[in-house]
């Protein structure tokens, strides 16, 4: 296989445009691309004419507008080619005005508020910065897949994608701002960039079919853990099992195709769980590949008799799944902003872009942690896997070092490069990083980007990415204006860094996240922890909040708050549908199962008393059995009753307080003893696939 001819091969890309366009309509589409000049109609109609032509010579008969609505997953509504039947005879078509503009119905979407249910018309509007596509199901059907923005009649963003363009411009307004008054006039652009590494776990689809949690809920809300887990850490960076090594084949043929490149894979830590790193790209494009790389890893796992769970915590116990953001910022001419050079204390641009960032994270922590806030992932943070809940930045110990002498007036001495000598002569020596890697950190600088790991791995990226420019925007914003108005540029660096690393140096943290000593340090410190996701996202309704996103025009207050209802409002749901398939399961499942073991027990019990044989492990068997299956069933009860009660709670932050409070205690009290029961009813009685199965029969 050659991965060069494969790449992009289903994509309409610079190379096919430039292939395929006449000169002057390529070149007014990059400077559209580039510069954000307007699209001319007749432009469009040469562009779409083309990529009808190209999409058909590969098979494809319809084409899609695809776009990322508040649900966090994506959609798409397809139309044929086809325009008009005269005599039997058919004419395909595909206009200028199809290309740029489509018109799903918005009804049912969900939008906070922001549209009547009886309000249908919705836009969709081609994003040109990201490229057209062709996606092909497993029957070979082609579609022309077109990346593009949904908004309401009104002008009023309903999806994810229209903020994270937006964020974009801004932070790229104020970042260059920034260079200019540091004397730097080459960029035109700053762009934002993003490699999500993504986690996943698989399991054998026959087993994934027979329980009813998984299908549901995407987690295992029951299962008693497995004889092992995780604890021989021989799972990590282990041989990659041929079938899962054949998945990941596929998978990777699959994404190359698209344009997205897949860079890197292994096992992770926990039995039957898995990671995929991309290489960077920019942010908007870094964000619809993700949505492709979920939805691709899902349909390429059943074609190989697997599913592929991205739920954050499928399985008690074991490791969950994050989704590591790797955010940078770059210039036009291709300069990495967070890139400190051979001696960072000496590089102006990258010190005041570093205080910018910490000055924004400290500042904005709250929204930061809102943005990665859902169900599924108050099950990972704080669990000794992933980040806390708390917001802090590693740094590293030299960069730490660099801004704390700024701060006091000290000079920095500049350091030899170091190099790594394992004591091998034939291993070669290699240059030592300036900061080691720290796990534990929610935020942490990892040589030139920021890499940021509170994101579950079934989210989107886009939200993370919208707060991190927006957040930015706002820190550069008050730099520059600091820069543009200083007479002496190095002096005032040497201030901004120092007011920065005395005002919001709280942030810093290298140490171990996981530990209760941090907790109480960071608690000292008045950094703030949010520690579940109905707590969480209250930061998106504060003033602070709603004035950062309308000053920066990334999204107005309007639409920050139909947020707000959106994500609070799925917590419920999500929440509901874990207590339906609880309750559910338990009655037809595991009580029938439960009530089956022990008729058994006291038929034998019986029996063997007839014959005049003691049977004492029966009979303590069966008291067992039957204590749980009564602790069951007043659990059980205690369920429906507040699953109710939260469900007719009509006030939509109570309802998911109600969900957290009262809801998720008696599925948890539920779980103990259904996992008790499992412990006691033999293999072949037992309803569902055990954990061993699940983790481990791959």
């Amino acid at each position: 296989m050659d991965v060069t001819k494969i790449f992009g091969s289903n994509v309409f890309n610079n190379k096919v445009m430039k292939q395929r366009l006449p000169k002057y309509i390529y070149k007014a589409l990059m400077e559209t691309i580039e510069n954000g000049t307007p699209l001319r109609i007749d432009i469009a109609d040469v562009v779409a004419t083309a990529m009808k032509d190209w999409a058909i010579e590969k098979g494809a008969t319809h084409y899609t507008h695809w776009f990322q609505p508040l649900t966090g997953f994506t959609a798409e509504k397809h139309d044929s080619f086809i325009a008009e039947c005269v005599d039997g005879v058919s004419t395909v078509e595909f206009s200028g005005k199809q290309l740029t503009q489509g018109e799903p119905d918005a009804s049912s979407f969900p939008s906070g508020g922001l549209r009547a249910t009886f309000e249908a018309r919705g836009y969709t509007a081609w994003d040109c910065t990201s490229p057209a596509f062709l996606k092909t199901d497993e029957s070979g059907n082609v579609t022309l897949t077109i990346p593009t923005a949904f908004y309401s009649y009104n002008g009023e963003a309903l999806d994810k994608k229209t903020p994270l363009l937006r964020s974009m411009v801004s932070v790229s307004r104020q970042a260059l701002r920034v260079l200019k008054a540091l004397g730097n006039t080459t960029a035109t652009r700053v762009i934002s960039t993003v490699g999500p590494e993504q986690e996943y776990f698989l399991v054998d689809k026959d087993f994934y079919m027979e329980r009813a949690d998984l299908m549901m809920t995407g987690r295992t809300i029951f299962g008693a853990p497995s004889p092992k887990g995780q604890e021989l850490e021989d799972q990590y960076f282990g041989a990659i099992k041929d079938r899962v090594s054949d998945y990941m084949w596929d998978l990777n043929n699959e994404l190359w195709k698209m344009g997205i490149p897949s860079k890197t894979q292994h096992n992770e830590v926990a039995p039957a769980q898995y990671e995929m790193a991309p290489i960077y790209a920019t942010t908007n494009i870094a964000t619809d590949h993700n949505q492709l790389v979920m939805e691709t890893m899902q349909k390429v796992a059943l074609r190989h008799g697997l599913v592929c769970l991205l739920h954050e915590k499928p399985y008690a116990g074991i490791n969950g799944s994050g989704k590591h953001n790797n955010w940078s910022l770059s210039t036009s001419d291709g300069v990495n902003l967070f890139k400190p050079g051979k001696t960072a204390s000496d590089n102006v641009q990258f010190l005041i872009f570093l205080a910018a960032m910490i000055k924004a994270v400290d500042t904005h922590a709250d929204i930061l942690r809102a943005s990665c806030a859902s169900a599924g992932n108050d099950h990972r943070l704080g669990a000794n896997e992933a980040p806390p809940a708390i917001i802090s930045i590693f740094m590293g110990e030299e960069l730490t070092e660099i801004l704390e002498n700024i701060a006091k007036g000290k000079k920095n001495s500049s350091r030899d490069a170091q190099f790594i000598n394992v004591g091998v002569d034939t291993l070669p020596k290699f240059p030592k990083d300036n900061t080691d890697r720290n796990r534990t950190s929610p935020f942490a600088f990892t040589g030139d980007k920021f890499e940021f790991r509170m994101v579950g791995s079934a989210q989107s990226v886009a939200g993370v990415n919208v707060t991190l420019n927006t957040i930015a925007a706002e820190a550069l914003d008050e730099i520059a204006t600091r820069l543009e108005k200083a007479r002496d540029k190095n002096a005032e660096v040497v201030a901004i860094v120092t007011e920065v690393y005395k005002k919001h140096g709280r942030i810093l943290f290298n140490g171990d996240n996981y530990t209760d000593v941090w907790l109480k340090e960071a608690t000292k410190r008045g950094l703030p922890n949010a520690r579940n996701t109905v707590d969480a996202l209250k930061a998106f309704v504060t003033p602070k909040c709603l004035d950062l996103f309308e000053k920066y025009e990334v999204l107005s207050n309007k639409e920050l708050e139909s947020r707000f209802e959106v994500y609070v409002e799925t917590y419920s749901k999500q929440i509901n549908i874990e207590a339906m398939t609880a309750i559910d399961m338990v009655k037809r499942q595991f009580i029938p199962a439960g009530i089956d073991y022990a008729t058994s027990l006291a038929d034998s019990f019986t029996s063997l008393k007839g014959a005049g044989v003691a049977s004492p492990v029966q009979e303590d068997i069966l008291k067992k059995v039957s204590a749980i299956l009564s602790s069951v069933y007043k659990n059980l009860a205690k369920l429906e009753a507040a699953a109710a009660k939260a469900k007719n709670t009509d006030d939509t932050v109570k309802q998911a307080e109600a969900c957290r409070d009262k809801v998720i205690p008696p599925m948890q009290a539920l779980r103990v003893d259904i996992d008790a029961l499992e412990m006691l009813v033999p293999a072949d009685m037992w309803p569902v696939p055990t954990y061993a199965d699940l983790l481990f029969k791959l």
